[in-house]
C-alpha cells in the first residue's frame, strides 16, 4: 500500500525504538562501513527502495545507526519559480527522512544561481537578475512546504557563505583539479567538441560542494544528473576535516510527454501549485508506458489492477487530492468527464467580448480571446481545432454575424473555452 509522506512517522518511530533496544548486527557485505543494526539496515532499505543508488555502500545505514538527528541536504537553484512533480520526487524522499526524525537543510542557491548549474547543459546558462532570483526563491520555498514539514526544515541561502574572501576561494579551489572537473559527462562532451566552458561553470561543482561543508551535511540527495556534484561534496568535506556525507540519487521523472525529463521550459510539466483541474487533466495525458515511473516515484508503486485509463485516473485523482484535497480532486475529475467524455463545455467559462460591428472576423476573435496570432488561429481552423457550441468550424466560416455568436461557447483544442458576448 502506498504511504503518504506523513504516514511514515509510525514506521520511523518503531525503527527508533528498535535501535535503542540494540537489535543485532547484519553483514556489511563488501562495504568498509562498520556493521549496523538490523533496524538501521531496514530504515536504509526503506529509503532506498525507489532510489537509484546510495554511495558509499552501507554509509547511509551507518549514519542512521548513530541514532542522532541527521542533516539531510538538498540544494535548489531558483532559476524558475514553481515546483513541479519532478521536484516532488526528491522532496518526497526528504519528507521520508523527516518522518524518521531527521532534519532537512534546504539550500536555496541564490548565489550559485548567478553561475547556473551546467549539469546536462551544452551551453552556458544566461544570468538572471538578482530580483528574479529572490522572487523565485520565495515562491519555491512556499511551495516546498506543501511536501516538507516546516518544523523539521532549515532553509538557508548559500549567499550566506559563498560571498567569501578571495583567500577562502583559493583554499576551496585547491580541493579539486581541472582534470577531475572535466570528468563530468557534460564538461567532457563540451570539451571534446571544443565548445566553450567558462571558468565560472567549472567553479559551480566546487561551490555546491562547499554548501555541504557550510551546513555540515550528513546526507545529500539529488537526481542522477547530480551524482558528480554530490560525490565532489564528499571530497571537499574531507579536505575541510569533516566526516564525508552519504549520497543518495533519485530517478529523474519523465514529463507528461513520457520522453524528456519534466521541465517547465519543455512545457511537459505538472506544477504542484497548479489548480486541481490542470493537474488532473495533464496527468491524463501521460503515456501508458510512463505510468510505472509515476506510480513508483510519486505513489510508492501502488499500481492497482485495471485498464491503463483507469490507472491513469487513479493517479490523477490521488495527486490532485494530495495538493488540493479530496473535494477539489473530485470536482477536477467531474470537469474532466464533462469536457472529454461527455464533450460538453465546463459549467463556468470565462467570457470574451466580441469586437464591435455586425460581422466579425473569426480568426481575430479567436486571437483576442485566447492570446494567439491570427495566423495561428487560421492554422487551428484548418486543422479542425476550433468549435462553436460543440460543432466544428471550417475555414469557410471566417466571417460571422455578431448576433449569432452572442452567448456561444468558443472552444480551442480540447481544454480551452470562452463564452462570447457582445459589448454592452
Amino acid at each position: 500500500m502506498a504511504r503518504e509522506p506523513g504516514e511514515l512517522l509510525g514506521h520511523a518511530q518503531s525503527a527508533r525504538t528498535g535501535r535503542q533496544l540494540g537489535a543485532g548486527p547484519v553483514s556489511a557485505g563488501e562495504s568498509s562501513i562498520a556493521p549496523v543494526t538490523r533496524t538501521a539496515a531496514r530504515d536504509a532499505g526503506f529509503l532506498l527502495r525507489n532510489a537509484v543508488e546510495s554511495l558509499p555502500e552501507g554509509a547511509l545505514a551507518a549514519k542512521l545507526d548513530t541514532g542522532r538527528e541527521l542533516r539531510v541536504k538538498l540544494g535548489i537553484d531558483p532559476t524558475a519559480p514553481d515546483i513541479h512533480l519532478g521536484h516532488a520526487v526528491v522532496l518526497g524522499k526528504l519528507r521520508e527522512f523527516q518522518d524518521m526524525g531527521n532534519r532537512v537543510v534546504l539550500i536555496v542557491g541564490d548565489y550559485t544561481a548567478r553561475v547556473g548549474d551546467p549539469s546536462g547543459r551544452s551551453a552556458t546558462r544566461p544570468e538572471l537578475p538578482p530580483e528574479t532570483i529572490d522572487r523565485n526563491a520565495e515562491t519555491f520555498k512556499a511551495q516546498a512546504f506543501s511536501i516538507l514539514d516546516p518544523e523539521r526544515t532549515e532553509v538557508r541561502r548559500n549567499g550566506e557563505w559563498l560571498d567569501m574572501a578571495m583567500e577562502d576561494l583559493f583554499r576551496l579551489a585547491r580541493t579539486a583539479t581541472v582534470a577531475q572537473l572535466l570528468e563530468r559527462d557534460d564538461f567532457a562532451r563540451r570539451y571534446a567538441a571544443r565548445e566553450p566552458i567558462s571558468v565560472l561553470e567549472l567553479l559551480y561543482p566546487l561551490l555546491q560542494a562547499y554548501d555541504s561543508v557550510a551546513v555540515r551535511a550528513d546526507v545529500e540527495i539529488g537526481g542522477t544528473d547530480q551524482k558528480f556534484n554530490l560525490l565532489l561534496g564528499r571530497d571537499v568535506q574531507e579536505a575541510y576535516g569533516l566526516e564525508p556525507q552519504a549520497i543518495l540519487t533519485m530517478p529523474i521523472l519523465p514529463g507528461i510527454d513520457g520522453v524528456r525529463r519534466m521541465s517547465k521550459s519543455l512545457d511537459n510539466y505538472v506544477g504542484v501549485a497548479e489548480p486541481a483541474p490542470e493537474i488532473f487533466g495533464k496527468l491524463m495525458r501521460v503515456p501508458d508506458d510512463a505510468m510505472p515511473a509515476y506510480y513508483d516515484l510519486l505513489l510508492d508503486g501502488e499500481a492497482t489492477p485495471g485498464t491503463p485509463v483507469e490507472q491513469k485516473r487513479r493517479l490523477a485523482h490521488r495527486l490532485a487530492e494530495r495538493f488540493h484535497g479530496a473535494e477539489q480532486a473530485g470536482l477536477a475529475e467531474e470537469r474532466f468527464n464533462r469536457l472529454h467524455v461527455e464533450r460538453r463545455a465546463p459549467e463556468e467559462v470565462d467570457e470574451a467580448i466580441l469586437p464591435e460591428g455586425a460581422v466579425v472576423h473569426l480568426p481575430a476573435v479567436i486571437g483576442e480571446a485566447f492570446g494567439i496570432t491570427r495566423s495561428e488561429a487560421r492554422r487551428l481552423l484548418a486543422q479542425g481545432g476550433v468549435r462553436l457550441d460543440g460543432s466544428p468550424v471550417t475555414e469557410a466560416q471566417l466571417d460571422l454575424a455578431a448576433d449569432s455568436l452572442d452567448g456561444a461557447v468558443l472552444q480551442l483544442g480540447k481544454r480551452r473555452f470562452r463564452r462570447l458576448r457582445r459589448a454592452v
